[in-house]
């Protein structure tokens, strides 16, 4: 049932039309996008905080929400560099990111808006340098592509783990899920 990340990202890409030119352009500002990723990284998780529930889960343990702002710098500069031009290794490292927000319960109600946060920072950040409207643009397909990597991790695991532990098929649980929705 789990996808196989690069042929997701493939998908995904055609789907926002995000280009070649989008890559080399975001490419070509990939030290701007490590500049400014630490900035981003202070919004996102000042955003996130405000929020009861998510102030509990990113600060459980010690240095919880320090490593969580790292990796969060990490993930916004590889949108600027692509890893490996967008390819296998990206495609996987957003899977995996997808999957650690399922797992410490950071749910896309809580990620999408504070995603738009960021990009609401990065727009004002971008017009304070000077940047392109087309860089922007460039920035919100990758931004997406890598919500529906999350999104798609909070679908995919919890139907793969009921068919896991109830042994049923693929097939019969989508059956059993279609009655129900028929009947709501």
């Amino acid at each position: 049932m789990a996808i196989e990340p690069h042929a997701f990202m493939s998908t995904v890409e055609k789907r926002i039309g995000f280009t070649d030119e989008d890559k080399a352009l975001l490419n070509s500002e990939a030290d701007w996008g490590l500049k400014v990723a630490p900035e981003m990284a202070d919004h996102f998780y000042a955003y996130l905080g405000r929020d009861v529930e998510m102030n509990a889960i990113l600060n459980v343990g010690d240095g919880r929400i320090d490593r969580l702002r790292e990796t969060f710098i990490e993930w916004f500069h590889e949108m600027f560099t692509g890893m490996d031009n967008w390819g296998k290794a990206y495609a996987d490292r957003r899977w995996k990111i997808g999957l650690v927000h399922f797992r410490i319960g950071i749910e896309p109600q809580h990620v999408v808006p504070a995603m738009a946060t960021v990009v609401n920072k990065v727009d004002k950040s971008l017009k304070a340098n000077g940047k392109s409207e087309a860089l922007k643009d460039s920035l919100s397909r990758v931004c997406m592509i890598d919500l529906a990597f999350i999104e798609q991790a909070y679908l995919e695991l919890p139907i793969a783990a009921i068919i896991k532990e109830t042994g049923w098929s693929e097939a019969l649980f989508r059956r059993i899920v279609a009655t129900g929705v028929r009947e709501m």
